[in-house]
Order: C-alpha cells, then structure tokens, then sequence
C-alpha cells in the first residue's frame, strides 16, 4: 500500500459520529485505545484546517506532530535535485494518520514537504504531550510501539511496490487507500506517485473501466 490506513478502514458507514468519537473509534481499532486512555488523551488534541497548499510539515523540519484526518488529502513530496521536478511519496487522507513518520519517531528534519491538497480538517497532538501519554498507559505505548512499526513497514512497502508490482497494480492499491483520490487530485500528482506518465495513467484508468 502506498500509505497505510493506520488508524482503520474508512468510516462512512459510522457517521454521523462527531469529531471526537470518530477519533476514539480509530484509536481503538488500531492500537486498542480504550475509553479510559482515551480520556487521558482528550485535553491534548487540537483541531486546525488547513487551505489548500497550505503545508502540514516542510523540508528540513522537525515534525512534532502527528495528526488525525477528519476530512481532506495530503500528499508528501521532495524535489529531486537534478530535475527540480516534485515526486510524490505517500498520499494521506480521511480517517488516515497525516505525519512525517521518520521524523516524528525520530525527531530529526524532514526530508519531505506536506502539503494539503484540498481544504482539509486535522486533529493533531503534540509529540510531547505523546510521551506523556508512554509513560502513563501501556496502552498508550503500544501506540508508540505501533506508529513506529507502521514507519518502517509504509517505507519498506513504497520501495517493494516499485520492485515488485506493476504500474496497475500500484494502481489498483492507491484506489483501494484512497477511494476518493481523482476527486482531489490532479492526475499529474498521481501520476508522480505512481512513477509513470499521465498518459500512461489515462491508459491504466481506461483499462480499468472496461473490465
């Protein structure tokens, strides 16, 4: 996958749900969060929209937080230093975790920039309110554990998807990730992430259409 839906599937069968327990659902789904680690959570997250273009977290950096999806996509980007062209690494959207990992887990500057590709809503927490929380619930730091484990595992499977899977495939994956992504996305971004051409994603999508 070409960014893993850490915190669950998504949830529209659930709604209408409020900001708040669509979060404490996803929590519990994906690190067993329960409503009592919940409640030593809740005074720390923040909610903040951001515009279009607007930058979640940019090159050289420090990511210091990691942020919930209430609605919106981010795509995560550099700019390869021969073309200066941007190359598109890991898209992010609803009811997905939006978080430069290696940097978050790490707490060393980003090689990437983070951008919103639409009007999107975020709830985010702060890494040291996170260490906090490891220190008080063992439920808390098995979701330390977790997102550590999903940094590795959403790089490894970037890498192997170019190994070992063809453009249709990659294809067929982001679809599934991010049923929603050409309603919010260029095609040249998609393109990018895919690492082919738009005319060869044009192809990929009519084939797809007729079987």
């Amino acid at each position: 996958m070409g960014s893993l839906p850490i915190f669950g599937t998504y949830l529209y069968s659930l709604l209408p749900m409020t900001e708040t327990q669509i979060l404490n659902y996803a929590l519990n789904q994906f690190a067993g969060i329960d409503a009592d680690a919940f409640e030593l959570s809740s005074s720390y997250w923040q909610r903040k929209t951001y515009g279009k273009g607007e930058f979640y977290n940019e090159y050289k950096n420090v990511c210091k937080y990691l942020g919930f999806i209430i609605d919106g996509v981010f795509r995560t980007y550099y700019i390869d230093d021969v073309s200066a062209e941007e190359k598109n690494v890991f898209f992010f959207s609803k009811n997905q975790v939006v978080v430069a990992y290696k940097s978050f887990v790490t707490q060393t500057p980003c090689s990437y920039y983070t951008e919103s590709m639409t009007e999107s809503t975020v709830l985010y927490i702060h890494v040291n309110h996170l260490n906090e929380l490891y220190a008080k619930s063992h439920h808390w730091e098995r979701f330390g554990r977790l997102v550590a484990e999903t940094a590795f595992n959403l790089a490894m499977n970037r890498a192997e998807e170019f190994m070992f899977r063809t453009p249709e495939q990659r294809y067929l994956e982001l679809i599934q990730n991010h049923p929603d992504i050409f309603n919010n996305v260029p095609l040249y971004h998609i393109a990018s992430y895919l690492g082919i051409q738009a005319p060869s994603l044009s192809r990929i999508r009519k084939r797809m259409v007729g079987k």
